[in-house]
């Protein structure tokens, strides 16, 4: 008897008290045995219980995934008395750590035996009254599995208890920003580098997924979309060419998948609130640091147009997210003078100072070189939930219960101001799972505690929590852009402007926009691809520059005259550009006049010639430099020379005329006194033949 009762105390000390063994992770299951149990959380309803008799219904299934059967399984269901008194202590509590106090097991359930390999589904249902919830707070919240009273599985999670009675007020305003933004997917505008945009945009691809969530119009919403990849959509509905990083060129018919896509978001977008990033999302601190001042400036411009005019609706420019939510007082300067009054920042770029036990307003003032910025904060932790977990098993319960008791707790934090906000913003790159963001904001706009606002309407009040100047770290710094990619880039921008600045219209470049993909923040982790893309577009603009050319070369007959130097313009623009030309050996060969460069416009498709005085000082061959320049005087492509022949002809010509006019008058001279002295002899003749007669 006594060791029965003993036996059954044991059993009874197991059930009711629960495991020490718990996860490492948010909400993720525990370490199991050998026996690979796996539980999955797939729903609890509802999101937020709000009186002692709702239902809540704790969905799941456990799967065995060893190779022998498991059983019997004993799951259940394991409350705390106590809620979190803050965040920190849920964040404790979710990584493993322990609960103040627990509640009695509110429910539970047996499962004979699962197969290996097989799932077994579970319900576990309970009351708040049950679970001992008296007042409103988020509740720690488990459930475990064990096979033979010993644990196998367990997952760690929350509950939200709110009752009608006791709403907490005023609400918290919640913003969220969503990024429409990939990486650039062309070198130049007519060269894709890769073919993985046109599976993005099909299918589960990340692009169609953001599709769908954008054709759910979540309410409170506001778009950042690239215009890059607007335009590489685009450019997909005409026949284009890709060159892959091993590979040759190939020819690709028009997408009509791209242009659905394109029509699809321009439908879902049209309405809601849209910021356009810069053109191609470039990485604007390591621009800043690196002397690409000008960059920024065209990219919002560029930006802006594009989006416009893709989307057929008006975009804002005025607000910048920067790369990682990151940016320094340098990068901060560069956008407010392209037009930018707010920033989009993570909270820990612009902390509290002095610290806070409470979570303060998103919405905060920085100084800037163009005045006052305002800063929007997005918060870490509720951004996270935006995305599900890898590897976690019921990631979107899991995530969805963390934002609601996220949420809560900032809404009923002591000390807080009367009036707050909140943005969350999950990464510019992020692949979502459409099902898991629109049941999420379906869940936000629900939650009595939150009223949903758009993110431009979210000011800084006059009571604002103190902040700290902007925290830009050395890892932050590490992590730009280096300077040796930029430099290349740099120099690839350079001569692109060169094939702009000749043109008589003084349009912008051809390659504005592929210049700005080369800036592009997604090479920061991609920098081999991006030095592809540099090599790519470098080749285009050399050809570009190619297209006027020097033609000349001649021969200078005499001691001076001159020689015709031709510039022939292949392009379809007319261009205005100057000609200098330079003696290589002036002491065989000068160039009459002041050496000044000459101006010379040509027609599209044309040549045009200059001509240049020059003067020979010995015969034979010699050569001119001839350069190329812009109006504003930037040399244009590589001097090239030219080789004169300088005969003297004009010298010796003199001589053999001067010789042969010398011999034409002796023979003058000669044949008149001939002639005189034939006269002579005839009148002397005649006289004496009269004497005779």
């Amino acid at each position: 008897m006594i060791r029965k009762a003993t036996l059954l105390s044991v059993l009874i000390a197991a059930l009711l008290t629960p495991s020490v063994v718990t996860t490492a992770s948010t909400a993720a299951a525990a370490p199991v045995t050998a026996q690979q149990a796996k539980l999955t959380i797939e729903s609890i309803t509802p999101d937020v219980p709000r009186r002692l008799t709702d239902e809540i219904k704790v969905s799941g299934k456990v799967t065995n995934a060893g190779t022998t059967p498991m059983g019997p399984l004993v799951i259940r269901l394991w409350p705390s008395k106590q809620p979190f008194t803050d965040r920190a202590g849920m964040e404790a509590y979710l990584a493993g750590g322990p609960v103040v106090e627990y509640a009695m097991l509110s429910s539970t359930i047996t499962i004979p035996s699962v197969a290996a390999g097989a799932s077994a589904p579970f319900d576990l249902v309970t009351t708040p009254a049950a679970l001992a919830l008296s007042r409103f707070g988020v509740y720690p919240l488990s459930v475990e599995v064990l096979n033979n009273w010993q644990q196998v599985a367990k997952v760690r999670t929350s509950l939200t208890y709110a009752p009608p009675t006791v709403p907490p007020t005023p609400k918290v305003k919640l913003a969220f920003a969503l990024p429409i933004i990939d990486q650039p997917h062309r070198s130049d505008d007519s060269i894709f580098i890769d073919e993985t945009l046109r599976t993005s945009l099909l299918g589960n691809g990340r692009l169609a997924d953001l599709l769908r969530i954008a054709k759910s119009q979540p309410k409170n919403v506001t778009w950042f979309v690239d215009p890059a990849l607007l335009d590489d959509v685009k450019a997909m509905t005409w026949p284009y060419t890709v060159h892959p990083k091993s590979g040759e060129k190939t020819s690709r018919p028009a997408d009509a998948s791209a242009g659905q896509w394109l029509d699809s978001l321009r439908t879902a977008l049209a309405g809601q609130k849209v910021v356009a990033t810069p053109y191609a999302d470039p990485d604007v601190t390591a621009l800043a640091h690196q002397g690409l001042d000008q960059a920024t400036a065209k990219a919002v411009s560029i930006g802006g147009s594009k989006a416009r005019s893709l989307l057929k609706q008006d975009v804002s420019t005025t607000i910048a997210w920067p790369v990682s939510g990151k940016v320094d007082d340098d990068a901060l300067d560069l956008l407010t003078v392209s037009g930018v009054s707010t920033v989009l920042l993570n909270a820990d770029s612009l902390p509290p100072n002095p610290p806070v036990t409470f979570t303060p307003d998103a919405a905060a003032t920085i100084d800037s070189v163009s005045g006052p910025v305002t800063a929007l904060l997005a918060d870490p932790g509720l951004s996270r939930t935006l995305e599900l977990e890898q590897g976690v098993a019921g990631s979107t319960t899991l995530q969805k219960q963390r934002f609601v008791a996220e949420t809560a707790l900032i809404a009923g934090e002591p000390g807080a101001p009367p009036s707050r906000s909140l943005v969350v913003a999950p990464a510019r790159r992020w692949n979502p799972n459409p099902t898991h963001v629109s049941n999420l904001l379906k869940t936000a706009a629900g939650l009595p505690w939150l009223t949903g606002v758009p993110l431009d309407s979210i000011k800084p009040g006059k009571a604002a929590t103190p902040r700290s100047g902007l925290v830009y770290t050395d890892d932050d710094r590490k992590a730009e852009l280096g300077k040796k990619y930029l430099d290349a880039v740099r120099r690839v921008a350079r001569k692109a402007e060169l094939t702009s600045s000749i043109t008589t219209e003084r349009r912008p470049s051809d390659f504005d926009s592929a210049v700005l993909r080369l800036a592009s923040s997604a090479w920061r982790t991609k920098t081999g691809t991006g030095s592809r893309e540099i090599k790519q577009v470098d080749q285009a603009v050399e050809a570009d520059l190619g297209l006027v050319t020097i033609t000349g070369g001649a021969s200078l007959a005499g001691d001076e005259g001159q020689i015709p130097i031709s510039v022939k313009n292949e392009r379809d623009q007319r261009i205005s550009l100057t000609v200098e030309v330079t003696s290589d050996d002036r002491g065989v060969l000068e160039i009459v006049g002041d050496g000044k460069p000459q101006r010379l416009v040509i027609g599209a498709k044309q040549s045009g010639t200059i001509q240049v005085t020059m003067r020979s000082k010995a015969s034979g061959d010699s050569t001119v430099t001839v350069r190329l320049g812009t109006l504003d005087g930037k040399t244009y492509d590589s001097p090239q020379k030219l080789t004169i022949r300088t005969t003297g002809y004009t010298g010796i010509a003199l001589v053999i005329i001067g010789a042969a006019l010398s011999v034409m008058l002796a023979a003058v001279v000669m044949r008149i006194l001939r002639r005189r002295s034939q006269r002579r002899l005839a009148k002397t003749a005649k006289v004496r033949e009269n004497e005779r007669v």
